[in-house]
């Protein structure tokens, strides 16, 4: 199995129990980048830099990234429905040059119409994507180094030029992840690798035949993603035992209040994310090994892969098996999940066998020079 693996930087804040204020973690920037720096040194490809209201903006969080990384990827937010394709087009010229190629690009619409409004936009569901074509055929084309004039429903745009190209040519990857039908044609026509939460294997393989159909009417192809929680330990027992205790604060009130926000949102993913449980604590392995006990109050991906190395690795298989490549993962608290998920399952994956956790994590306490210093820990080779 040769996969890209990416890890999560927890832009909101951090945490070691849902629903549990002791004990979170701001998401400060010498907090962001140790986890950044440990998911370098540890040998994960990339790391996804999160967008919404809650979060720090990601275009700042990348920028600070760019003097304490060398070479791991950052996947940033390209936000179509609240920024301009001209300067959106500058931006990702800027950022990519600063990290020599590094950049990669989340295209986010938006899910959640209120986020929206407050943001001065009120596109209905299909508009944000109808919004998103338009941008994403405008933010090409001026990367691709040519003149642009378009006028559609949402942009009118009068000879735009782009100055400084990206460091990748013609422009970063594009990234996307949506459930609905007009987010699969615009995964189609524009996107480079599309993403799906994680949802069973059988229903990630209908996503992909459709999202490939979509492709194959412009042309072209696309890679394809999961973005999974995951909660290993040396034994499964042990492993369900620690996804038990990360919900073991969480009441029926909160959970509700959580279900109730997600139940206004004109989010597909969002409603099949929430359709795998119910809301239901009785329901929460929704396919072998994947429990959507996250999704009780964590909007977006909301399962989680629990076991043992070998048990994850293989529930990691049936997705590349399906034409899966790359995983985006996250862990509660991120700093230490990074370390033990590297350190457990890397050892079975055989692209990633040269990186080494360098005895750092030791099944619970942490080497000094990672949790008491910011100063980068030197990359494996």
């Amino acid at each position: 199995m040769s996969i890209e693996v990416f890890w999560f930087l927890p832009t909101a804040g951090d945490t070691r129990y849902l629903g549990k204020k002791e004990g979170g973690r701001a998401p400060t920037q010498a907090y962001l980048q140790q986890i950044a720096v440990s998911a370098e040194t540890l040998g994960y490809d990339g790391l996804l830099i999160p967008t919404g209201a809650s979060c720090l903006d990601p275009w700042g969080v990348a920028s600070s990234l760019v003097p304490v990384t060398q070479r791991i990827k950052l996947l940033v937010a390209l936000r179509t429905s609240i920024t301009g394709p001209t300067a959106s087009a500058r931006q990702a010229a800027t950022l990519d040059q600063a990290l020599k190629g590094r950049l990669l690009l989340n295209v986010v619409p938006g899910g959640d119409a209120e986020e929206l409004a407050a943001e001065g936009v009120h596109y209905s569901h299909d508009e944000r994507y109808s919004a998103a074509d338009e941008f994403l055929t405008i933010w090409k084309s001026l990367l691709s180094g040519e003149t642009v004039n378009f006028k559609g429903k949402h942009f009118d745009i009068r000879n735009a030029r782009n100055v400084f190209p990206t460091d990748q040519q013609p422009y970063p990857p594009l990234y996307f992840g949506g459930s609905s039908a007009a987010a699969h044609a615009l995964a189609g026509k524009h996107i480079d690798a599309y993403l799906t939460w994680g949802e069973p294997p059988q229903a990630v393989a209908e996503k992909i035949k459709t999202v490939k159909a979509e492709a194959a009417k412009h042309g072209r192809t696309v890679r394809f993603g999961v973005r999974l929680h995951v909660i290993v330990r040396e034994t499964r027992a042990a492993a369900w035992e620690a996804a038990n205790e990360l919900i073991a604060y969480l009441d029926d009130e909160t959970i509700q209040k959580a279900q109730d926000n997600f139940a206004r949102l004109d989010s597909v993913g969002q409603r099949r994310m929430t359709e795998l449980h119910g809301g239901k604590r009785d329901r929460l392995e929704v396919s072998p090994d994947l429990w959507a006990g996250v999704g009780l109050v964590r909007g977006g991906a909301g399962t989680a892969l629990v076991g043992d190395p070998e048990t994850v690795v293989k529930r990691l298989q049936e997705y590349v098996d399906l034409g899966v490549d790359t995983f985006v993962l996250s862990g509660y608290p991120h700093l230490e999940e990074a370390y033990r998920f590297a350190e457990l399952v890397f050892p079975l994956l055989p692209n990633k066998q040269q990186f080494s956790t360098q005895g750092f994590y030791t099944g619970g306490a942490f080497d000094s020079r990672v949790t008491q210093s910011n100063t980068p820990l030197v990359a494996a080779s």
